[in-house]
């Protein structure tokens, strides 16, 4: 389509101006990578070279316009030996002669036109559903692009708030540190306490730590997908709350599939119009081509160089047509029709198989979603309880009726639960995000 170009040039244009900070949406985060990600950039301009293929197989069968020029000089003329008919019987059987001139000039143009050829025909109805089939690799390419975003998005914000929980419990921990030391300086506890909770403390920094860096490996990815230089500060608006409670995330698990519009269906479906085609062009080699000229030449002749002086141009000028009629191939024309035909009964399998791979695709991905909720939720109940629990054990200990041992066990449980969290809270957002792929709706 012509709006090949213009969204191209608006996707450079966007990867050129994206240097400075940027706020983005997951809407909005979706939506760019699905203009100037690298991957989609490729993607256009092969759609935009086949659209210029079309129009080069097209002009094929437009009338063809050559021009050529030419002048020669002969060092030495040839020189022809032929029967001597001046004086017959008299001297030499042959005599040497000479037919050309030293300079000739020549001058001309040609026009050539297809008026048939069978497989032109086909050829440009092929080009335009290979055309046809860049497009729609476009459009799978933007929609991979969508969900690699949308992943990308995901991981950071799971990132963050995973660390955001680990902080949470660094004060309380240095608290109990305080408390703690303080009361081995009174003589009121062992010195095993404290080293407990420097452990705990050493712990917990260490995992927020790896959330950080686990979201600065994720903005990376997410600039990746945008087709954003790297290091270019990212700000992400959407909050992971409103994200996992959104109505329209969670109903996609009871969305119904629609196989039928699903761009793969239609790859599958293009792949069997081209192989028709092509079907169709190994007959029509049968058929007889053709086509039709007319030339037209001043050609100059001297002794001396001096185009159209004494001697002048003398035009030459001549048309025709040529027909081309295929007699005998001994059968390389029949057995190459036969694999086109067979060729063309393979691609309509795999369109089939491609439809019923998409539903089991879509069931598959359906049933993750709901089993990563169930999961989810287990596990967010479970962070809340250990919270829940470990703050009821801190209490017990600054009160002097619960040991270290305990509190570390249950901030350790507390720790754990964390992690656990996040991973199914990932595991929820990326499988939500399969599930959008599978039933084709980015």
């Amino acid at each position: 389509m012509r709006t090949t170009t213009t969204t191209l040039a608006l996707a450079l244009g966007l990867a050129a101006t994206a240097q400075g900070p940027m706020s983005l949406s997951l809407k909005q985060a979706v939506d760019m990578a699905a203009q100037q990600s690298y991957t989609v950039q490729s993607s256009a301009l092969e759609a935009e070279k086949m659209r210029h293929r079309v129009k080069e197989i097209t002009a094929i069968g437009l009338p063809q316009i050559n021009g050529e020029a030419q002048l020669q000089n002969f060092i030495d003329v040839p020189t022809q030996l032929v029967p001597n008919f001046f004086t017959p019987g008299m001297g030499p059987e042959y005599i040497a002669a000479q037919f050309s001139l030293p300079w000739n000039a020549s001058a001309g143009i040609t026009l050539s036109q297809l008026l048939f050829d069978g497989s032109y025909l086909v050829g440009l109805q092929a080009t335009r559903a290979v055309a046809q089939q860049s497009l729609e690799e476009l459009e799978k390419t933007r929609a991979d692009a969508r969900n690699q975003a949308a992943k990308a998005y995901f991981g950071v914000l799971a990132a963050e708030e995973g660390a955001r929980l680990a902080g949470e419990g660094i004060p309380l921990i240095e608290q109990s540190l305080r408390e703690a030391t303080a009361m081995l300086e009174a003589g009121f506890m062992e010195s095993t306490d404290v080293d407990r909770l420097t452990i705990q403390l050493d712990q917990t920094k260490s995992q927020q730590r790896s959330f950080q860096q686990q979201a600065n490996v994720a903005r990376m990815l997410l600039a990746l997908t945008l087709g954003v230089p790297q290091g270019t500060p990212l700000t992400l608006t959407d909050d992971l709350r409103a994200i996992l409670n959104n109505p329209d995330e969670s109903a996609l698990s009871e969305q119904a599939f629609q196989s039928a519009a699903h761009i793969e269906l239609k790859e599958a479906e293009t792949l069997v119009r081209l192989q028709t085609l092509n079907m169709r062009n190994e007959r029509s080699k049968q058929l007889p081509s053709l086509g039709g000229f007319i030339s037209h030449q001043q050609v100059w002749n001297g002794p001396d160089f001096d185009p159209g002086g004494a001697y002048p141009f003398y035009p030459t000028t001549v048309w025709g047509v040529k027909l081309t009629v295929p007699v005998i191939s001994s059968g390389n024309r029949y057995h190459k029709v036969r694999q086109a035909s067979l060729a063309l009964d393979q691609v309509q399998v795999n369109r089939t198989a491609t439809e019923q791979r998409l539903l089991a695709e879509a069931e598959r991905t359906r049933s993750q979603a709901r089993t990563a909720f169930d999961n989810y939720r287990t596990e967010e109940r479970n962070l809340l309880l250990s919270q829940s629990i470990l703050e009821r054990t801190s209490i017990k200990f600054a009160n002097g009726a619960s040991s270290s041992f305990e509190l570390t066990q249950e901030r350790a449980n507390n720790l754990l639960a964390q992690q656990q969290y996040v991973q199914r809270l990932v595991e929820l957002l990326t499988a939500r995000a399969d599930l959008r792929k599978a039933l084709d709706l980015y």
